[in-house]
């Protein structure tokens, strides 16, 4: 496949993408108001009493909702466009390893949901708890709907990201790239990175921090046992190099 080629391919994938996104974003409009009270329900139960959340420009709440609407609209269609970005990337892989492009994308976008679920349900909780406990009876928390939504956004996008983790490692073990001593070897310094990582895509507070790089660290460990179950053995290495040159001949 020509560069020209590869580039055409691309903007088949994102167009398709982006029509996926329209129709999720569709379905999900109707039930927006409702949306938006379950994202704010972590940090309403969290608030102090005669506490609340504004609102500070005229048209806020109304793009709260299409902003709402979008992003919800992008979980629902999640598997569409995993998979739509599987198999662009389909045409560099080996026939053999073509059959996964389906399974994997169904579990980037089980994954990708399983993080945001985790973060909504066991990070929001304690996060926001940790935040309220500074308001006193001078200070008195009442964060804007567009700070609360841009919070919470990328925290949900930033866990739905680190579960794939496992998913990315198999793809890696499964093209011979990484093995399973290689990730052991190296687990001190993804130990640092996940620490790193954690820093960088939550809030300066340690508790995020934490419930970030833990699991970050877990998936890792599950990655390596991903690599020792389904890594490309030395057999199917091989097969893959006697086929290659099969082609180039």
């Amino acid at each position: 496949m020509t560069f020209t080629e590869h580039l055409e391919e691309l903007r088949q994938r994102l167009i398709r993408c982006i029509i996926g996104a329209v129709i999720g974003f569709a379905v999900c409009y109707p039930f927006s108001e409702r949306l938006f009270e379950l994202l704010m329900e972590p940090l309403l139960t969290a608030l102090p009493p005669e506490s609340t959340l504004i609102f500070t420009s005229l048209p806020e709440a109304f793009f709260t909702y299409l902003k709402v609407s979008f992003v919800a609209g992008l979980f629902l269609v999640s598997p569409f466009i995993f998979y739509q970005l599987w198999k662009f990337i389909a045409p560099g892989l080996y026939d053999t390893e073509k059959k996964y492009i389906l399974p994997i994308a169904f579990f980037s976008a089980f994954f990708f949901v399983v993080g945001a679920l985790f973060g909504y349900f066991v990070v929001f909780p304690f996060g926001f708890q940790f935040f309220m406990g500074f308001a006193t009876d001078f200070i008195r928390p009442m964060p804007s709907v567009r700070e609360y939504l841009s919070f919470s956004i990328k925290l949900l996008f930033a866990f739905g990201v680190i579960f794939e983790l496992p998913l990315f490692i198999f793809f890696l073990a499964r093209l011979g790239m990484v093995t399973a001593n290689g990730l052991r070897k190296k687990r001190k310094y993804a130990i640092l990175i996940a620490f790193i990582v954690s820093a960088i895509l939550t809030p300066p507070d340690v508790v995020t921090q934490i419930f970030m790089s833990g699991p970050l660290i877990i998936l890792y460990e599950l990655g390596i046992w991903v690599a020792h179950f389904f890594g490309k053995k030395k057999k199917e290495e091989g097969s893959s190099q006697e086929l290659a040159q099969k082609e180039e001949g």
